[in-house]
């Protein structure tokens, strides 16, 4: 005799037939279901892996908050930088001139001049490693900016084909309406640009730094934008980023209190990439919600299933209560079906989804290798691979909700099966 109780042991009994193993009817709702809850956890532990990836790219490559003064340049900016120092939560102030450049490649008689116009960083070597990474992002050749070097990105330098050692000419934007403004009041104005040698190669690991940003010192970036000794902002790093929007008020409220010759704004890492990371947060959900009707779908297929059982087993109904069998055991049974295709095909699903989140990367190079078709272009979705993070809450919510979802889909047919009454079930026997 079974120990099962006699609603288990009757559930996986309708579920397997005398000639196969499982029903076509079972197999095609446990594969809704596992496919349901595969691409869930694909697009959710992806979605997740984007917004993490991309938030450690923005903390390594930029500073927690940028203090700014209310006008073109920062004059007092050592004064400033003590007072910021200050604040318990600070690790690391550096002063910063920022700007777009034109840049024009040294051709020759083997290959072309080449030109864009990136956005230009001038930072204080001595500083700059205390609020960014980029000294150590630096993937060829050093971090040196001594005389006129210049650091670049890795997409950067592929595009204008530089190597280490290389030279750049640069304009700055400043230079250039120069000689427009010459130009337009009928005067002969030129200007020479000043000649820089790569010296570096960094790689963020973020397609927009490595292909928009090169970096040169601070006293170069200040002779290029007629600066003296100002700059343009100070960057902070904090020792807790998910802190920045409080230190920033204390900071504003601190620099223009105790200094009187400006006013002084602070903008924490989330308000200078709010729109990308709610628009992350918000894909997320939506992609969740959306997904989620497939595992409705699957629900609807276990109803259809377990509508098929009753009819089927009108008759063994009609018995088991004839026998004694209340109306929630007769329920019971049918419940318990649904149950036992939930959890195989959650499991299944689990399995499935956790595999190919695994070896995401390794189909996505043979799909390259075997077709040519680059699936996940770096210069749209801004990565290398495809990133990918599993979350524990994500799943347990994926996978609970969706084997509660399973066993809803079994209940009407279930209180149908229990209703039944002997007489009615046994009339046409």
């Amino acid at each position: 005799m079974s120990r099962l109780p006699f609603e288990l042991f009757l559930a996986l009994r309708y579920l397997r037939p005398k000639r196969t193993f499982f029903s076509v009817i079972t197999l095609i709702s446990i594969l809704g279901v596992a496919l349901g809850v595969a691409v869930l956890i694909i697009v959710i532990s992806v979605m997740s892996g984007f917004d993490h990836d991309l938030r450690n790219k923005i903390l390594g490559f930029n500073a927690h908050i940028t203090v700014t003064e209310s006008g073109d340049a920062m004059k007092n900016y050592r004064q400033v930088s003590s007072v910021i120092a200050s604040n318990k939560s600070v690790v690391g102030v550096s002063p910063l001139v920022r700007g777009p450049v034109l840049v024009i490649t040294q051709g020759d008689t083997n290959r072309p001049k080449y030109q864009d116009a990136p956005m230009m960083l001038g930072v204080d070597p001595k500083t700059q490693g205390k609020v960014s990474d980029i000294p150590t992002q630096v993937k060829e050749g050093k971090f040196d900016l001594s005389g006129r070097g210049v650091v670049v990105g890795r997409n950067f330098a592929d595009n204008l084909r530089l190597q280490v050692g290389d030279t750049l000419s640069i304009y700055s934007i400043l230079e250039i309406n120069k000689m427009k403004d010459a130009y337009e009041n009928k005067r002969d104005l030129k200007i020479m640009p000043d000649d820089y040698e790569v010296r570096g190669i960094f790689d963020a690991g973020y397609y927009e730094y490595n292909a928009r940003v090169i970096i040169v010192s601070l006293a170069n970036a200040q002779d290029l934008y007629d600066l003296n000794d100002s700059v343009h902002c100070l960057l902070v790093k904090l020792d807790d980023p998910y802190h920045a929007n409080t230190v920033k008020t204390q900071l504003e409220q601190a620099l223009n209190y105790q200094m009187n010759d400006g006013t002084y704004y602070a903008e924490s890492w989330t308000d200078d990439n709010s729109g990308i990371l709610s628009a992350l947060i918000v894909e997320k959900n939506v992609m969740f919600y959306l997904l989620f009707f497939i595992v409705l779908v699957a629900a609807l297929c276990i109803l259809s299933a377990q509508i098929t059982f009753v009819i089927q087993k009108t008759r063994e109904i009609g018995m088991l209560k004839a026998l004694g069998a209340s109306r929630l055991q007769i329920s019971g049974i049918f419940l318990a079906q649904s149950a036992i295709i939930g959890v195989m095909g959650v499991a299944a699903g689990y399995g499935l989804g956790m595999l190919a989140v695994t070896y995401r990367n390794e189909f996505l190079h043979f799909m390259r290798m075997a077709t040519g078709w680059e699936l996940f272009p770096e210069s749209v979705y801004g990565f290398h691979e495809l990133p990918a993070l599993i979350m524990p809450s994500d799943l347990a919510i994926i996978c609970i909700s969706s084997f509660v979802i399973c066993v809803l889909g079994g209940l009407l047919p279930a209180m149908r099966a229990g209703s039944l009454k002997p007489v009615e079930a046994l009339r046409y026997e």
